[in-house]
C-alpha cells in the first residue's frame, strides 16, 4: 500500500465523530524552503508512544528532523523529503 493511503487510512482509523473536530494532520510549506507536517497522536493509542528523534543535516537542499513533542509527530524537511517524512510516520505507527 502506498504512503498516502497509509495516511489517509490513519486519518480515518482515528475519526470517530470528536476526534477530527479537534485534532488532525497538517502539511505545510516552509520559507527555506521545505516541508511540515504535524500529525496530532492526542486521544490515539500513539499518544504516549515513545520516539527516538531523526535529525539530519546535509546542508540547506538535505535536511530532516522529525520528532515527538506534546502529543505530536512533528517532520520538517527540505522540499525533496515529504514523501520521506509521511514515510517515518507510518513507520512508527505501524509498530
Amino acid at each position: 500500500m502506498n504512503t498516502i493511503k497509509k495516511i489517509q487510512n490513519w486519518y480515518m482509523s482515528n475519526c470517530d465523530g470528536e476526534w477530527e473536530h479537534q485534532y488532525g494532520v497538517k502539511i505545510e510549506t516552509l520559507d527555506n524552503p521545505g516541508w511540515s507536517v504535524e500529525v496530532d497522536l492526542n486521544k490515539t493509542k500513539y499518544e504516549n508512544k515513545s520516539f527516538t528523534e531523526i535529525n539530519i543535516d546535509n546542508g540547506d537542499e538535505d535536511w530532516i528532523r522529525c520528532r515527538v513533542s506534546d502529543k505530536k509527530f512533528l517532520g520538517d524537511g527540505d522540499p525533496n523529503k515529504l514523501k520521506q517524512i509521511l514515510k517515518i510516520f507510518i513507520d512508527y505507527s505501524e509498530k
